[in-house]
């Protein structure tokens, strides 16, 4: 599954996958307990391969910070909670991706990518990253 299917609905915790198309939206599942709800197409949602973070040279990828702290960490769950201290996890962010702009990027910020990271390890979908990687390579061959 790439980052494309995994979405973040504003004003629900976590991350959802999409399972279906409707007529009015889509039919969304959590991947915090599996329930399945109906988003209507005027809900604010964000598909993580559209997310970017604010870096001082440039907008980073949502993918390619994910892909940073999956290497730090060694594919394991974060050593970090999202639910630390603003200081432990600007700390923590600090030791991924250096040049990020702390004037942007906020410790909510930092707190969600953090949970999203952990989610997509627990529920093994860190291999999206990679698939994104060689849809990106399929398209500049063509």
């Amino acid at each position: 599954m790439s980052l494309d299917k995994i979405l973040s609905i504003s004003g629900k915790p976590g991350l959802y996958k999409i399972i279906a198309q409707t007529r009015n939206g889509f039919v969304a599942e959590s991947l915090i307990d599996q329930r399945k709800v109906n988003v209507n197409i005027h809900s604010n949602v964000s598909i993580l391969s559209e997310i970017a973070v604010y870096t001082l040279t440039e907008e980073l990828p949502l993918r390619e910070v994910l892909k940073k702290v999956m290497e730090k960490e060694s594919g394991n769950q974060t050593s970090i909670s999202h639910k630390d201290s603003k200081d432990t996890l600007e700390e923590y962010f600090f030791e991924v991706l250096p040049d990020y702009d702390e004037d942007r990027v906020y410790a909510s910020d930092i707190k969600k990518i953090i949970q999203w990271y952990n989610l997509l390890q627990k529920h093994d979908m860190l291999d999206a990253l990679e698939e994104d990687k060689e849809v990106i390579a399929s398209e500049e061959e063509e």
